[in-house]
C-alpha cells in the first residue's frame, strides 16, 4: 500500500508535499526518536505504552517534551485517512532545523506520522548472530532513537543468509537485542529474555509477554542460542514470531509447545484489550 497521506508539523498533507528541511537535525545528524505501532482495523495497539516510551527516549537524548495529546490526534487522523486492516503507524519526532553539526537550533522540533499496510508475519522465521556488539553502556542505551545505522548494516547481513532477523550479543558477550526485536529462550522449560541492563530496548511488545506469561529476565551468554530448546522473536509487527533456524542451527520444533502458549496468550490479551495498561 503506497502511503498517501502524511502527518507533519500541524496537519495532514498529501504524500507527496510532506516535507522536510533539508538542514533538520533528524536529517543531518539523526537527532530523533521514533515509534512503530501496530494498527488494526483502524486502531492503534499499546498506544499509550508506546507514547510514553517516545518521551522517555525524547527526554534521554535531550529533547523538549512531545505534546503528546498532539501526538494522538495527529495518529487518530493518519488513520482516518489511511485506514488499513493491518499497519504500522510510524511516530518519528526529531531535533528540527539545526546547524549543520551537532549543535541543535533554536527552531520547534519537527513531528511526523504516517501510516502504512504490512502483510501478516509468518509464524517462524530465521535469524543470524552478527560480529558486531550493542554498547550497553553507551549514551543511547535503551532509547528508540533515528540513528539506525547500525541495524540497517546488521539487517542486510541477515537478508544475505537468508534470515529476517539479526541478533547483538552486547560489549560483554551477552545476548542483547535484534535490529528491531527482543528475544527470548526457552531453557529446560523456563522461558528467559534478557534485562534491559544488557542494553536491550524496552520492546513493548517484550513488556507485555513477560508480563503475560511470567518470563524471566537472565543474563544469558551469546551461545546460549545454540543449545535452548526454543527461541522466539517479539516486535511490533512481528507480535510473538517463533525462530526455526539461528545461524546453522535448526530447532527440531518451531514453534516449541512454551512458544506456542506465548503466541496464544499474546493473540487472547491483545484482542481483549487494545490500550493495556
Amino acid at each position: 500500500m503506497t502511503v498517501r497521506t502524511i502527518w507533519i508539523n500541524g496537519g495532514l498533507r498529501d504524500a507527496e508535499d510532506a516535507r522536510v528541511s533539508a538542514l533538520d537535525h533528524g536529517i543531518t545528524v539523526g537527532d530523533g526518536v521514533f515509534e512503530t505501532v501496530k494498527a488494526v482495523d483502524g486502531a492503534p495497539f499499546a498506544l499509550s505504552r508506546h507514547l510514553d516510551r517516545l518521551a522517555r527516549s525524547a527526554a534521554g537524548l535531550g529533547l523538549p517534551e512531545p505534546d503528546l495529546d498532539e501526538v494522538r490526534r495527529a495518529c487518530a487522523e493518519v488513520l482516518a485517512a489511511e485506514p488499513v486492516a493491518l499497519g504500522r503507524l510510524r511516530i518519528t519526532y526529531t531535533g528540527g532545523v539545526s546547524p549543520l553539526s551537532s549543535d541543535r537550533g533554536t527552531e520547534a522540533p519537527t513531528l511526523i506520522v504516517a501510516a502504512g499496510a504490512i502483510a501478516p508475519r509468518p509464524d517462524t522465521t530465521a535469524a543470524v548472530t552478527v560480529p558486531w556488539v550493542r554498547n550497553e553502556r553507551g549514551a543511547l542505551s535503551g532509547l528508540k532513537t533515528t540513528s539506525y545505522g547500525e541495524n540497517v548494516l546488521a539487517l542486510a547481513r541477515a537478508h544475505e543468509h537468508g534470515a529476517s532477523e539479526a541478533l547483538f550479543a552486547n560489549t560483554v558477550g551477552q545476548l542483547c537485542e535484534g535490529t528491531g526485536s527482543n528475544v527470548f529462550v526457552v531453557l529446560d522449560g523456563t522461558l528467559c529474555t534478557p534485562p534491559l541492563a544488557s542494553g536491550c530496548l524496552a520492546g513493548i511488545t517484550r513488556a507485555l509477554v513477560a508480563e503475560w506469561t511470567g518470563a524471566e529476565e537472565r543474563d544469558l551468554p551469546l551461545d546460549v542460542l545454540e543449545r535452548a530448546d526454543e527461541v522466539f522473536l517479539t516486535s511490533t509487527t512481528r507480535d510473538v514470531q517463533a525462530v526455526h533456524r539461528v545461524d546453522g542451527r535448526t530447532l527440531a520444533q518451531a514453534p516449541g509447545p512454551v512458544t506456542a502458549k506465548a503466541m496464544r496468550v499474546f493473540a487472547e490479551r491483545a484482542a481483549a484489550d487494545q490500550d493495556p495498561a
